[in-house]
């Protein structure tokens, strides 16, 4: 039978987890779910009066969804913040403090529940993070970084558990360090992309609410994927975006793959090749970039890095007027 089609959105993804839970049940379990049913009260309010919706419970765990990113990042601070306030109250021993991860992605949904690349690093982010503290990925950073008045630590690139490439992650504080930015505000936002779809260090300023900055996060979201269908969600979104052309080529590039049987579709040879082609595009010179078309002529990233060899050996193409 064939699988029935999934419904697909980009959402930002809040996933929390009580540290020491397994901990605190081995000393005193009613205690500890005591403990547990009164925080978990707050933590469901909160989501809901923030504009969440909760996916999941799994006993101490927590994964919500909400439509709005500055929405999800209010909430993970109103949520520790109040949570302080009710460990202030308890015994030191009987004290629960959460870790939170905030990301933003695309996701399938099925039975009320969310699925994808999307949550699961969400959830490493939330074991990044101290107790008590708030980690947020970079997609998550980029957009509210001038829209909410709270500063951030970046922790730097960090390798995860089952998630193919490293994460840049951020500490986000939970004490603001200036006021909001209002309409017509400028909100610093990342330059236009590089040709493989990678934020590039310096800002600009632009109007806070350009909806370039939505599908920066949109693409970030879904760049690295081996399925078609991610990148036709970013095409039907946005039919003319800035990385539209290199979509298209993803999704003819990922559907021959998984036609021929390419050894990419192989979780563990997609590592190797994305490996090699992280280290000819640092090289950025014509050699390598035919080694990697060389090795891998139908690979997830030939049709870039022919585009790419043709500038070296010829110069770009002329822009059109």
């Amino acid at each position: 039978m064939e699988a029935p089609q999934l419904e697909r959105k980009l959402v930002a993804i809040l996933a929390a987890d009580f540290e020491g839970y397994s901990r605190h049940m081995g000393i005193d379990e009613e205690r500890t779910l005591a403990t547990l049913t009164a925080h978990r009260a707050i933590t469901d309010r909160l989501i809901v009066e923030g504009g969440g919706r909760i996916c999941g419970t799994a006993g101490d765990s927590i994964i919500a969804e909400f439509a709005s990113v500055l929405n999800a990042a209010k909430c993970a601070v109103d949520i520790q913040q109040e949570l302080r306030v009710a460990n202030e109250a308890l015994l030191a021993p009987s004290r629960m403090w959460l870790r939170i991860g905030l990301n933003v992605g695309d996701v399938m949904l099925k039975d009320g529940d969310i699925f994808g690349d999307g949550v699961n690093i969400a959830a490493r982010l939330e074991g990044l993070a101290d107790p008590g503290g708030i980690c947020v990925s970079r997609g998550v950073h980029d957009h509210i970084k001038r829209k909410l008045g709270y500063s951030f630590v970046d922790l730097g690139e960090q390798v995860v558990k089952n998630i193919a490439q490293p994460i840049r992650v951020f500490r986000m504080s939970q004490e603001p360090a200036g006021t909001e930015a209002g309409d017509g505000d400028e909100a610093e936002v990342p330059r236009p992309p590089d040709p493989d779809g990678n934020l590039v260090a310096d800002a600009v300023p632009i109007a806070a609410d350009d909806s370039a900055s939505v599908e920066v996060v949109f693409w970030q979201s879904v760049k690295d994927s081996v399925e078609p269908s991610d990148y036709e969600a970013y095409l039907r979104q946005y039919p003319q975006g800035s990385f539209a052309a290199l979509a298209r080529a993803r999704v003819e590039t990922t559907e021959t793959t998984k036609e021929n049987g390419a050894n990419a579709a192989d979780p563990q040879d997609r590592a190797v090749e994305l490996a090699f082609w992280d280290s000819v595009r640092e090289i950025g010179d014509a050699a390598s970039m035919r080694a990697y078309v060389d090795k891998y002529p139908h690979g997830e990233f030939s049709p870039l890095a022919k585009l790419k060899l043709q500038e070296l050996e010829t110069g770009p193409p002329p822009r059109s007027p």
